[in-house]
C-alpha cells in the first residue's frame, strides 16, 4: 500500500506546494490540505505505518526531517526548526518520538 492509495495525489501535490519554502511547513495546514485530517483512525494508522521509514513503530526526529519526502521523493527536507516544532506538537507523551497515537492525537485535537 502507498500513500496515494489513501490520499489523493492532487491533494498531496497541493500540500507539498504550500510548504515549498524553508520554514513554511505547518503540520496543521499540511494535514488539512493533504486530506489527512479527514481520514479515519484506521486510515491514519496505515498512513503512519507508511511514514515510519524504519518500521520501529515511532517516527523519531531523524526520520521526521524527511517527512515531506515520504510523500514525494523530490520534496524538500524539513528545517531543524520545523522538525523540532512538529515533534513538540505531536509528541503527546514527551518521549522524543511520535507514535501513531501521537499523530492521531495531533490531528484530532485540530479538527474543525
Amino acid at each position: 500500500m502507498s500513500l496515494t492509495d489513501i490520499l489523493s495525489p492532487s491533494d498531496i501535490a497541493a500540500a507539498l506546494r504550500d510548504c515549498q519554502a524553508p520554514d513554511s511547513f505547518s503540520p496543521k495546514k499540511f494535514f488539512q490540505i493533504s486530506g489527512m485530517s479527514k481520514k479515519s483512525s484506521s486510515q491514519l494508522k496505515e498512513i503512519f505505518r507508511i511514514l515510519d521509514n524504519d518500521q520501529s513503530g515511532f517516527i523519531e526526529e531523524d526520520e521526521l526531517k524527511y517527512f515531506l519526502q515520504r510523500f514525494e521523493c523530490g520534496a524538500r527536507v524539513l528545517t531543524a526548526s520545523e522538525t523540532k516544532t512538529f515533534l513538540a506538537a505531536a509528541d503527546h507523551d514527551g518521549d522524543g518520538k511520535i507514535g501513531a497515537e501521537g499523530i492521531k492525537f495531533y490531528i484530532n485535537r485540530r479538527r474543525f
